[in-house]
């Protein structure tokens, strides 16, 4: 694969955090021809229910209609379980999320909230190809759920699997925590690193959130090293786009 990939990834789309996000889509709707990735979430912590938000609906048909691509993105983004019970599992519920919304679900209540959003977007007519699970946490249950939901793909910070039978692609990823100044900052030297790192790779995601909108040093920076990488060559596209022409064996080819 000569060609160089590049993909714009919006975690934790809803209605809610679109004030974040606008100012961020606009610029790079202004430098043209990027198409992005947006994780949906059908009602954000059980506050955000998009059947309560026509404007943000016709927003996102909008960027449909742009050649954006949408993404079941969990149901809540909340971690709505018992509460745990192991020291290892207080520890992902407690202290690195408490998001992990499909992390301790066994297989039918996963499969129910696999179903709730699958649901949801065949009623706003919305194409739906993949599914990236809140903090890409996902108990075993939710892996044979999602092996019978009929999406073909999911994906943590450094690979693409294609279903049913989680076949990897190899796909590094960009992310940061920026919820503290000491974060945004380790963020960036981490960030660095793993660019030049896989300078050559065929595909680089950016993984944004909202929380890097709300200051100038992580916006920024998103907004930067998107400018640099397409000045570099990469092409601009989304996550079925990308396995449709460089995975022609997957069930999205």
């Amino acid at each position: 694969m000569s060609e160089r990939a590049l993909m714009l990834v919006l975690h934790d789309v809803a209605p809610e955090t679109w004030a974040d996000y606008r100012p961020f889509v606009e610029a790079v709707d202004a430098i043209g021809g990027v198409p992005m990735t947006w994780l949906v979430v059908p009602d954000f912590h059980n506050r955000n229910p998009l059947r309560a938000h026509p404007a943000f609906r016709r927003l996102l048909d909008g960027r449909l209609a742009r050649g954006d691509e949408l993404v079941l993105h969990g149901c809540y983004h909340a971690d709505q379980a018992a509460p745990p019970r192991t020291p290892k599992d207080w520890f992902m519920r407690r202290v690195y999320t408490h998001e992990g919304e499909f992390y301790s679900l066994d297989e039918d209540a996963a499969r129910e909230r696999l179903g709730q959003g699958l649901a949801l977007f065949r009623h706003y007519g919305w194409p739906l190809h993949g599914f990236v699970a809140p903090a890409w946490l996902m108990s075993p249950g939710t892996r044979r759920a999602l092996a019978g939901s009929g999406l073909l793909y999911t994906s943590d910070p450094r690979h693409f699997y294609l279903l049913p039978d989680f076949t990897p692609i190899v796909a590094p990823g960009l992310v940061w925590s920026a919820r503290s100044a000491w974060r945004r900052g380790l963020s960036w030297l981490v960030s660095e690193g793993q660019r030049r790192q896989q300078r050559q790779a065929p595909l680089l995601r950016l993984g944004l959130h909202p929380v890097d909108m709300r200051h100038g040093f992580s916006r920024d920076y998103w907004l930067a090293v998107l400018q640099r990488l397409l000045q570099e060559g990469r092409q601009p596209t989304t996550k079925v786009d990308w396995l449709r022409r460089y995975a022609p064996s997957s069930p999205a080819a």
